[in-house]
């Protein structure tokens, strides 16, 4: 069953009216002070000032992007409706899909024409060669990937309804044992590259360690917070943007999400314990995302969804971070950054799997062309 999706630009102004036109708004941290900031509005096609900027500036040599995460072997059932407890529902289809949530962006960023190196682990069993072939298979340098053995390839099971939306098992297998060791085999990649993806499906510690690092090397560092979990107050400071989906938001902020001004306050939050950008993926609404400008103010930006068919929603978030890495490496301006990860979310969902469904690059530059602006 495949939904189409419209959703009008959406902006607030000072008397609360919502116009159809993309621009910015600016509050104090204290939320004292909230005005209209044409000044701060980003037209497409204009830079952001280098203060606002998450851009990157390191040597092209080596990938310019590393991604540290998971691999998992993604195990997907297909039914009208998803079971409730005790429930047993007839199932319309089984797949088997390369996945993870490290791998995912690895590959989204691959096939979105980034230059990508992927570092993890895989278990010693047959598992591994289906991750390690879709690696290969999209142009990603697999040469940090770690065989462990005495322990299975890490796996997820997907349960994704007739509306496209889905429920998600993980089982962490190899990915759990991701450690300081393999941050030491990361160094030599990380002295050239431009960004770190980092996401939260390997232990905690671990993820510390590579942030910490890449970010004393002076790399950019990317971290979506998924699963949902807290994060310790000595990473925030090693994160230049964090991009949690709006249950997650809600979960290290404690605070109700339901529209763009909520997911506005999540964002100036978790912008106050250190990263330099926020964005906040609203699924079919769009996203918001904010920044600190010189003066010490909350810039926040409205972006709204592309409008598509709907097969399945499973690493539609990966896409999104994966679109955005390479659009920072390519040294794009803020909102086409924006507007070129949320077209590679957008084509992700009209096709079924999790790596198998990420856009390249020719499919996404086409999609932009031929789609007007905020729609």
């Amino acid at each position: 069953m495949e939904r189409t999706r419209r959703f009008p630009p959406y902006v607030a102004r000072r008397d609360g009216a919502e116009p159809d036109g993309a621009g910015a708004r600016v509050a104090s941290l204290g939320g004292a002070r909230t005005q209209e900031a044409e000044a701060e509005v980003v037209r497409p096609g204009m830079a952001l000032r280098d203060t606002a900027s998450p851009g990157v500036e390191r040597s092209p040599a080596g990938g310019d992007i590393v991604v540290f995460g998971s691999l998992n072997v993604d195990f997907v059932v297909r039914t009208s409706v998803r079971p409730r407890v005790g429930e047993t529902v007839k199932g319309l289809g089984f797949q088997l899909f390369p996945g993870g949530k490290g791998a995912n962006q690895a590959v989204a960023a691959a096939r979105a024409g980034g230059r990508v190196v992927m570092a993890g682990r895989v278990g010693d069993d047959a598992f591994k060669d289906i991750l390690l072939r879709s690696l290969k298979d999209a142009g990603v340098d697999a040469r940090l990937v770690e065989v462990t053995p005495g322990i299975e390839t890490g796996s997820a099971f997907i349960t994704v309804d007739d509306a496209g939306q889905n429920s998600i098992i993980i089982i962490p297998g190899a990915n759990g044992r991701c450690s300081a060791e393999d941050v030491e085999r990361m160094r030599p990649l990380l002295g050239t590259a431009k960004v770190l993806m980092l996401q939260l499906e390997i232990p905690m510690e671990t993820v510390e360690i590579a942030a910490r690092t890449a970010s004393a090397m002076g790399v950019k560092v990317i971290l979506d917070p998924a699963p949902a979990m807290e994060i310790p107050e000595s990473l925030w400071a090693s994160v230049d943007v964090i991009t949690p989906n709006e249950h997650e938001a809600a979960f290290l902020t404690g605070r109700e999400i339901s529209d763009f001004p909520e997911a506005e306050t999540a964002a100036a939050a978790l912008l106050n314990k250190g990263p330099r950008w926020v964005v906040v993926k609203m699924g079919s609404r769009g996203a918001v995302s904010a920044y600190r400008n010189s003066s010490g103010d909350v810039i926040f930006r409205r972006f709204p969804a592309f409008s598509v068919p709907v097969v399945d929603t499973t690493a539609a978030g990966d896409a999104f971070a994966g679109g955005l890495a390479v659009a920072l490496c390519e040294g794009k301006a803020w909102d086409e950054a924006m507007r070129f990860a949320s077209a590679t979310a957008a084509l992700s969902v009209t096709k079924p799997g999790a790596q198998t469904s990420m856009p390249l690059r020719e499919e996404i530059d086409s999609f932009l062309r031929d789609t007007p602006l905020g729609t």
